[in-house]
Parts: structure tokens; sequence; C-alpha cells
């Protein structure tokens, strides 16, 4: 996998973390809300950046969809706060793999934004992954 596609497909999960996060925000509680608004405005930075990202090296940064599929039915609170946690875990492996194809600069930043999404995992989880991002681990 070369850097650009790594970067596309970092770039199309927070798309989709973005999505995510809107229907987490019409489900989650009052207590948790404030902490899933940070995700969603950390995801759109991260998406913005991606799209740059994308372009500086050679590509045409893929567009959002207009809606996309959820893992399972997202009804109440627990529901939202499970769904943060899987999408947090998505954008940890697509970030894994952008650590692996990246050099330099991009390379930290892929590892600080897997960083950060394993630690966003962790909190809505209640509990951590030895190894987030790395498919080996399921």
């Amino acid at each position: 996998m070369t850097a650009l596609d790594a970067a596309r497909a970092a770039l199309a999960a927070e798309h989709a973390a973005v999505y995510g996060y809107g229907v987490v925000g019409g489900r989650i509680g009052a207590a948790r809300r404030a902490e899933a608004t940070a995700a969603y405005d950390a995801h759109r930075a991260r998406r913005d950046v991606l799209g740059r990202t994308v372009r500086e090296l050679g590509g045409e940064p893929v567009a959002a969809a207009a809606a996309y599929a959820l893992p399972f039915a997202v009804p109440d609170a627990a529901a939202a706060v499970r769904l943060a946690a899987e999408l947090e875990d998505r954008v940890a492996g697509v970030y894994s793999d952008l650590v692996r194809a990246a050099a330099g600069p991009l390379r930290a930043d892929a590892a600080a934004a897997l960083r950060e999404a394993a630690v966003r995992a962790a909190r809505w989880r209640g509990g951590d992954v030895t190894f987030p991002g790395l498919a080996e681990r399921v």
C-alpha cells in the first residue's frame, strides 16, 4: 500500500467517523455529550488535514458519501457509546496502515492520530486493547 492509498483510506474513514458521530450525538446522554462533540470536532479537523495531504501526495481526495451503513442499530445512549468505540477502532486501523506506508512528518501525524483514536476508544469502551489499530488483535 502506498502512502497515497493509505491517506485516501484514512480520509474515507474520517468521513465515516464524522457521519457516525452525528448519529452518536443524536443518541448520547447528556453526561457524555461534550466528549462526543470533542470527538466529532477532532475527526472533522483530521478529515480536513487528510484532504490536503491527499492533494499534496498527488491524488484526488475521496468525497464523503451521503450516508454510511452503521455496524448495528443505535436506538439509545448505550448503543451510541458502543458505536463511538467502534468508530475509533476503525479509524485506528486505517491510521495503522498509514503509519506503515508513510514516512517523515506524515508518519508522525498518522501515529498521533492512531494514538488519539486509541485513547478515545478506550475512554468510550472503559478499557483498552493491547495493540490498537492492528487487525491481528481481533
